[in-house]
């Protein structure tokens, strides 16, 4: 049987661990996909050769047009990132009847109802494992490893970045300024950190986990977004002494009434294991209604690690070239006329437990002010923590941990704190959740 013929769209870090990974392993890929699969031609503006040994035995332009529209090439493997050109080229080898591999998270995220849309008339398919937690095996494993259960719930760290960050925060005792730097420096963080430290990143992941755990379309622009730029390592110290620690979660869940998506700090108890995932890694924890809790972790991001990822897609359309469309796995788990659009909650509508902390006049009677509001609320304190001012001072920090509770409860609450005179500035609100696994 011939070779499949693979277009390389970029040849950055991604595409150029990708081209590495399907040269070195060629034999062991070829005995797995039952055809051999390679890479015949490549787009990118600059790239190191030296760090691709035998770049020169392809074609490589400036031209990614060039690319899609050769007739040579049954595969087109995008790995530009961003919305455009990336949207348009990736749509142009659709209309050319070819398949396309994808890493690219925020395309998928934003775009790809379109896109899938475009590949079912065509009937080719549109694979984008590594959109989402780089090597980890994410969306095969919900999409056809737990395909006999109800998704409840799933939860992860998905953006390396943000967890670096508090790691140190937590482990040293260190601002977020002052780690933010270093991760810039290592490369963990770009010069512009924004899509990783204020949640944007993880809520195009967290986008595609959702529709593909509910049946639901991609809908990113109904995420709720939330940064760790004002998590202070005082934030992080008390969260230990209370027996929790502050991850960047990206959070969904079916409700009666809706789906939940959310992107945020988080307190979650240190005894679980994702609360244990550290430094530039990831995971996902997904709560099933028939096999329970599973934990998936390892290495979000990087060459080869995100080009394992890349190289299984291109892996599985090799297997199916041959397949009727109809047979195949359905892009977003569920068989696309039945993908029903559920209502997604408004934050305000979510219900969780929350951490608060503030900053009170060293007086008597504070306390039974604060807990007076909260009660009128409807809101129970699940623990309690006061810190003590420093001598000569005349403030104190309150922190508190409470039950569950609606999120418009609370911010009515949180208001009605903040006006009292012996509140000084505003109250820090970090959301909680106990991750419990029960049915």
């Amino acid at each position: 049987m011939k070779p499949v013929n693979v277009g390389l769209l970029g040849l950055g870090t991604v595409g150029g661990g990708t081209f590495n990974v399907l040269t070195r392993n060629a034999t062991e890929i070829t005995r797995r996909a039952g055809r051999g699969i390679r890479i015949t031609h490549a787009a990118a503006r600059e790239f190191d050769p030296s760090r691709l040994p035998g770049i020169e035995s392809i074609q490589v332009g400036e031209d990614a047009f060039a690319v899609v529209d050769n007739p040579d090439i049954q595969i087109v493997v995008e790995l530009i990132g961003g919305y455009e050109p990336a949207r348009e080229l990736v749509l142009k080898a659709i209309a050319n009847g070819k398949h396309v591999v994808t890493a690219n998270k925020a395309l998928i995220a934003k775009h790809g109802n379109e896109i899938f849309a475009a590949a079912q008339d065509k009937g080719v398919m549109v694979a984008f494992e590594a959109a989402v937690a780089g090597g980890i095996p994410i969306i095969k494993a919900i999409r056809e490893g737990l395909a006999a259960n109800q998704i409840l719930w799933l939860t992860g760290i998905i953006n390396g970045t943000g967890n670096f960050i508090l790691t140190e925060m937590r482990d040293k005792g260190r601002d977020f300024a002052d780690v933010l730097k270093e991760a810039q420096d290592l490369g963990y963080a770009e010069a512009d950190p924004t899509f990783d430290v204020e949640g944007i990143d993880a809520a195009h992941k967290l986008t595609i986990l959702a529709s593909i755990a509910f049946g639901i379309p991609l809908q990113f622009d109904k995420v709720y977004t939330e940064g760790i730029s004002r998590i202070t390592r005082e934030d992080v110290g008390y969260a230990g002494e209370f027996g929790y620690r502050i991850k960047h979660l990206g959070f969904t869940r079916r409700t009666e009434q809706g789906i939940e998506m959310r992107v945020h700090p988080t307190l979650i108890p240190e005894r679980r294991l994702i609360a244990n995932v550290d430094g530039v890694m990831n995971a996902v924890l997904v709560n099933a209604d028939a096999v329970g809790p599973t934990l998936y972790y390892g290495a979000g991001a990087g060459a080869e690690p995100t080009a394992s990822a890349v190289v299984a897609d291109i892996i599985d359309v090799t297997r199916v070239l041959t397949v009727d469309p109809k047979n195949r796995v359905p892009h977003l788990a569920f068989q696309p006329d039945s993908i029903a659009d559920r209502p997604i909650l408004p934050m305000e509508e979510v219900e969780t437990a929350y951490y608060l902390r503030m900053q009170v006049s060293d007086r008597p009677g504070v306390m039974a002010d604060v807990a007076s509001i909260l009660g009128a609320a409807g809101i129970s304190i699940e623990a309690i923590l006061q810190k003590e001012p420093a001598p000569e001072a005349d403030r104190a920090s309150i922190i508190l941990l409470t039950h569950v509770v609606q999120e418009k409860r609370m911010n009515d609450a949180i208001e009605k704190i903040e006006a009292l005179d012996c509140i000084h500035g505003a109250v820090t609100r970090i959301r909680l959740e106990h991750l419990s696994v029960k049915k």
